[in-house]
């Protein structure tokens, strides 16, 4: 039930990162439903061997290579879908970052909703 909530807000959340800045078109609620899928699952897949991959980079930067490689994630959905656009790579970072801090506040309402056993 927790996940399906989380998918639910989390396109909900895109569809509030397009509203609030002109660099991310969504479409309709079912494109951002498979974004939200797409951009989960790249996050799940393909940001751990990027880290891995770029940890002398992110040491150097004090980690701020991170949000280079959220920007990457989102900006790779973006072109995978048809739904989903970013027009450019700094609206990915723009974009990403928006996407970040209303992914925080979903995750700790969710805590809040479905306490852990």
């Amino acid at each position: 039930m927790k996940l399906l909530a989380k998918w639910l807000l989390c396109a909900a959340a895109l569809l509030a990162v397009a509203h609030l800045y002109s660099g991310v078109v969504v479409q309709s609620f079912s494109a951002a439903l498979v974004a939200a899928l797409v951009i989960g699952l790249l996050n799940a897949v393909l940001r751990p061997i990027l880290v891995v991959l770029t940890l002398p980079v992110t040491v150097l930067t004090l980690g701020l290579f991170l949000f280079v490689i959220n920007a990457l994630m989102f900006y790779w959905a973006s072109a995978l879908l048809d739904g989903f656009q970013v027009r450019s790579f700094g609206a990915a970072l723009i974009g990403s970052l928006l996407y970040t801090l209303i992914g925080l506040v979903i995750n700790s309402a969710l805590e809040s909703l479905f306490p852990k056993k």
